[in-house]
């Protein structure tokens, strides 16, 4: 598989497109004004701590204070042991989800190192202590960020626990060999404190270089705690690279064929970077230099412009249907234009084979997480739900987000967990509908119609005004101008009323006003001050 990633940089925004076989399969973006805070390190103050919760809350400066739970304090370990995972990094590609994927069994973090029972947070903070944190999360929506005292500080080959003791190997270096070099390397070169965690990215990696990070880590960690002392809390204490270095710190690797980026200065500052770290890697950076801007040259404005999209069609005619909600996301697979040329079982079959590699993909790319469930078509042959059961799963694997999938339960669904550590791209790249404030829904034309009508009926009753002007959308007075007429002569007709329709740029679509001609007044507020005040009595 070709992987390739594209970078678009400019002063108030960061792009960062990943492209499998062509594809474009996860879509980063950083702006000036929202950087990143994943990773960072922060001299916090308790504003509370909640024993029910088995948490407490800290503020490190921000608008909201962050979440931080017992199982996330320091932790004292049992023993050595190998732990797992290191080289997958965040859905964001964030320094920090590197790092927690190989830590200990705590937090569903998965790994194998045990560490002693989680203690009573009453026991060990109380209201006012400073304490250093990290964030694992960002904020999303309402909620905070989400924080841990157990800092981890990651580099090129390595992942730094500053208050644990043992080595551990990512899984995914599988040659026995080759894991008992890397251990023996580190343990030469570490200086006894703090755990290491030893990343896919250092396979056959040269003594060298691995003793350089070692001594990279400590010395940032000691940094952190010199300025620790000398800062005010709430403070930033040590904040984490940038999306662009981070990018090629966690993801950049051996099986990444380029990274082309458009900005001279950004690509100047990776090369600087790559050189110190990863020599291997600069020959597969490239300056772009084209003419068309370079996310239309890979073809990636088209995508970004999809993720948008409900509705994503699929290769043969089939398409999904993405409806992402506060509770959870549910993704609806169709067989749309798809007949198929044998029989309905094999047409729904290749359908939902497709579907599931989309899934997938769309998952990393629209970066949504959280609860989610896909609707695949029904099919009757228990070997076909189990063939997409395992191409969905084959296809997650590729994804750098922890996920978790559950087997097609009894109505067809299949249910799966997928990391959340930021807001995702959908509502990076827009806002809710002034209109609708994001239910997707306005009142229809008539439903407002009808609902002026009877603000009139009750409005000349109550008022005793009989010249009315109506004050409406310019889509819904054109609506009453022409569609309903007859209704408005009635209402004149029955109760001796004189009305007029003036359109209103400024007003909702479902905002209108009934004014009195003759005075000028706002009936509608007149009205219900009247009724209020009678309902009072």
């Amino acid at each position: 598989m070709k992987k390739e990633i594209i970078i678009n940089s400019s002063p108030h925004e960061v792009r960062v497109a990943m492209l499998e076989d062509g594809d474009t399969v996860e879509l980063l973006v950083e702006r000036a004004d929202s950087r990143r805070i994943v990773g960072n390190v922060y001299k916090g103050v308790v504003t509370s701590v909640k024993p029910g919760l088995q948490a407490a809350f800290v503020d490190i400066g921000m608008e909201r204070a962050g979440f931080l739970h017992a199982s996330d304090l320091d932790h004292i370990e049992e023993e050595d042991e190998e732990v797992g995972g290191t080289g997958q990094g965040s859905s964001q590609g964030s320094s920090q989800g590197s790092a927690q994927s190989g830590r200990g069994g705590r937090s569903g973090r998965g790994g194998r190192g045990r560490f002693q029972k989680v203690p009573d947070i009453g026991t060990v903070l109380k209201t006012g202590d400073h304490i250093l944190v990290q964030v694992t999360k960002e904020p999303i929506n309402t909620k905070g960020p989400r924080l841990t005292a157990d800092i981890s500080l990651p580099g090129r080959y390595l992942v730094m626990m500053p208050k644990g003791r043992r080595i551990g190997v990512s899984r995914k270096i599988e040659d026995r060999r080759e894991r008992v070099r890397l251990k023996q390397l580190l343990q030469k070169h570490r200086s006894g404190e703090g755990a290491f965690i030893i990343r896919t990215a250092a396979t056959s990696v040269a003594e060298d270089s691995l003793k350089q990070d070692v001594t990279y880590l400590s010395d940032l960690f000691r940094q952190i705690e010199v300025k620790s002392k000398e800062v005010e809390a709430p403070a930033l204490v040590h904040e984490d690279v940038g999306m662009v270095v981070g990018l090629i710190r966690d993801i950049f690797k051996e099986e990444t064929s380029r990274l082309v980026i458009d900005d001279k200065e950004d690509y100047n500052r990776l090369m600087s970077y790559v050189r110190t770290f990863a020599p291997k890697l600069k020959e597969r950076i490239q300056h772009y230099k084209g003419d068309l801007p370079i996310f239309d040259q890979f073809e990636i404005e088209q995508e970004i412009k999809k993720t948008l999209d409900t509705r994503v069609w699929m290769k043969k005619g089939g398409y999904l249907i993405i409806e992402p909600t506060e509770a959870l996301v549910s993704i609806d697979v169709n067989t749309g234009r798809f007949t198929g040329k044998r029989n309905q079982e094999d047409t729904i079959f290749q359908t939902n084979m497709l579907a599931a590699r989309e899934v997938a993909r769309q998952l990393r790319l629209r970066d949504m997480g959280g609860i989610i469930v896909v609707d695949f078509i029904d099919m009757e042959i228990e070997a076909n739900k189990k063939r997409v059961y395992n191409e969905l799963r084959n296809h997650l694997k590729r994804d750098r987000a922890r996920h978790k999938v559950f087997q097609v339960s009894g109505l067809g669904l299949v249910e799966l967990s997928r990391q959340r550590v930021r807001p995702s791209l959908l509502s990076q790249l827009s806002d809710p509908c002034p209109y609708c404030t994001g239910t997707g829904k306005v009142l229809s034309m008539e439903t407002m119609s009808n609902k002026i009508e009877r603000l009139i009926h009750r409005v000349a009753i109550v008022t005793r005004e009989n010249k009315l002007q109506i004050q409406a959308n310019p889509m819904l007075a054109l609506y009453l101008l022409e569609e309903r007429p007859e209704q408005f002569r009635d209402l004149c007709r029955n109760f001796d009323l004189e009305l007029n329709v003036l359109d209103d740029a400024s007003l909702h679509v479902e905002e209108f006003r009934i004014i009195s001609l003759d005075k000028g007044k706002d009936l509608i507020a007149e009205f219900e001050k009247k009724t209020q005040r009678g309902g009072r009595r």
